[in-house]
């Protein structure tokens, strides 16, 4: 019998160097899905685990998988009021 590969999914994740230190990560296309970490890799590894629950969360409810759409990242430049 043929064991069937669970599908994979892929989203941008967006990290931040964090204040007070160590890094910030959060997934715009699950809503409430973020994480930190003491390095790049630790808060990267944090990610992973949080998206696989947060997937799981979603099938165990019998919710929808969002798939991710297009996603665009930008920089614009605001004067600072005098």
């Amino acid at each position: 019998m043929k064991r069937k590969i669970p599908p994979a999914f892929s989203y941008s994740v967006f990290y931040e160097k964090a204040p007070e230190g160590g890094y910030a990560a959060l997934v715009p296309a699950l809503p409430g899905c973020h994480t930190q970490g003491e390095t790049l890799e630790e808060t990267e590894s944090n990610v992973k685990e949080a998206i696989g629950v947060y997937l799981e969360s979603l099938a165990a409810h019998g919710e929808a998988i969002p798939e991710e759409g297009p996603s665009f990242q930008g920089k614009v430049t605001v004067p600072v009021p005098a």
